[in-house]
């Protein structure tokens, strides 16, 4: 303990050590006295030869007995002093960071790893995962005690399944923090993209998100914020474990009049739906990855240009980043070995005299590739993009168009709109030299390829799946 105390940095393992290991080790010295108190005592009653256990005589009027007492008390209020102690602390151990990612190495390390780099990063695990109270407390030991056992002998699942089922409500949870009540108006943003194409080509589009919310107190919510039980409820009931099919979906106003929507492609049987779990929506329904995002390569190769880790002068440096981050390795060291001698190949055998020019480059960029493949991508527990879709847009996964795909249909006639307007406008979308000229008024979605066909007419996911180049 005194060493923890005064260490400069936590150590996971030696805080197991310390604050479970010991105390559990104490403890456990502790029953087995009580245990053998016990067991002595039938001893000596199945066999009365032996006599009755014979106590010590203590006089208080003897100095010596008076010194024994004395010690004896102080080293009995010393032991309960340290168990209370290393409880304290036991009891905050669990809670941190550490403990959460760091413990159960290999399991956690795709969730500590995107953890690590997320806007929650200074966020303590425990706030999100198990939040105020005892009872929460409670059962996230009980839960934890299974996954100890599952860890030791090596059961858990790859990758591990998400959503978590016992995840606490999110108005519990995120609430604290974020109050979507509060929240109204838009916001303006730009997305950066870059084309496959030989020179990297920037294309931006300029949105307007309709971030909504309101107080319904005062005025009628509205926006994407509206879906957050302000003045309706909205339940639904999904086919598969993911989430990622839903075609039931309730809405309950505050009068208490219910309206169902079924999805007109592929319903669920009555039967279906008495088995299936009926979930009252919250924020964990669209921002199911807030802490723990693993980029798909498309995206994760356009951060990097944005932030000027790879070098967009570098011909087709999109395209191969892409296909030489989307093939198959056995584990990270590979991958990383792998993709800086495929990046260097792929230079000297299509651009000769450039990549001796830019040899410099070539190597920085194959090194952030590797630095991007360790932050998304874990093959010893299968865990990338493809396994955690993230719920937020819909250009990789299915995301609002879980619900809003204009196949949800009311017994009254009413469709789930799938109007694009709903929820964003575009204001400008092109090169960033045509963005900074426009005018900004709403426009239709203009794809930066000309495919010869209306792309609004399809799901992005149905082309777009972390591997696709714009």
């Amino acid at each position: 303990m005194v060493t923890d105390f005064f260490s400069r940095h936590t150590n996971a393992y030696l805080g197991v050590v310390i604050y479970l290991v010991c105390p559990m080790g104490a403890t456990a010295g502790v029953i087995l006295i009580l245990l053998g108190l016990l067991w002595e005592r039938r001893r000596r009653k199945r066999r009365p030869e032996l006599g009755q256990t014979r106590l010590p005589s203590l006089d208080l009027n003897r100095p010596s007995h008076r010194a024994f007492l004395l010690g004896a008390f102080l080293v009995a209020m010393t032991g309960v002093m340290l168990l209370s102690l290393t409880g304290y602390r036991a009891y905050h151990f669990t809670e941190s960071v550490e403990f959460c990612g760091l413990v159960c190495h290999q399991v956690m390390k795709p969730e500590f790893t995107a953890y690590q780099h997320s806007p929650h990063a200074r966020v303590a695990c425990a706030s999100c995962h198990v939040g105020p109270g005892a009872s929460w407390f409670v059962r996230s030991k009980i839960t934890g005690a299974y996954q100890v056992y599952a860890v030791s002998l090596k059961k858990y699942p790859r990758p591990i399944p998400t959503p978590i089922e016992d995840l606490r409500p999110a108005q519990e949870t995120c609430e604290q923090c974020h109050w979507p009540e509060k929240f109204f108006g838009a916001k303006q943003k730009v997305f950066q993209h870059y084309l496959a194409d030989e020179t990297n080509s920037p294309w931006q589009i300029q949105m307007l998100i309709k971030v909504g919310g309101g107080d319904p107190e005062r005025g009628t919510p509205a926006g994407i914020h509206w879906h957050m039980n302000i003045n309706k409820e909205i339940y639904y009931a999904a086919r598969d474990e993911g989430r990622e099919e839903i075609p039931w979906i309730k809405v309950v106003d505050r009068g208490g009049h219910a309206t169902e929507y079924v999805s007109t492609e592929n319903p669920l049987t009555a039967g279906e739906l008495a088995s299936r779990e009926v979930r009252r929506m919250d924020c964990m329904d669209c921002h199911n990855r807030p802490s723990h995002h693993f980029h798909p390569p498309d995206r994760a190769v356009e951060r990097a240009f944005e932030t000027e880790r790879l070098d967009p002068t570098l011909p087709y440096l999109k395209r191969e980043a892409i296909r030489i981050l989307a093939e198959p390795y056995l584990s990270e060291d590979e991958a990383v070995s792998k993709i800086q001698k495929g990046l260097a190949a792929y230079y000297e055998r299509s651009f000769p005299d450039l990549a001796r020019e830019k040899a410099l480059e070539i190597r920085r960029s194959a090194e952030e590739l590797g630095k991007i493949y360790a932050r998304n991508f874990f093959p010893e527990m299968k865990a990338d993009w493809r396994a955690y879709p993230d719920h937020i847009g819909h250009l990789n996964s299915e995301g609002c168009f879980r619900c809003h795909d204009g196949l949800h249909r009311s017994g009254e006639g009413h469709t789930i709109t799938k109007d694009c307007n709903a929820c964003h406008t575009i204001l400008a979308q092109g090169p960033p030299q045509e963005v900074a000229a426009a005018s900004l008024v709403s426009q239709p979605f203009r794809h930066p390829v000309d495919l010869g066909m209306d792309v609004t007419e399809f799901k992005c996911s149905q082309c777009h799946q972390g591997t696709s180049g714009l």
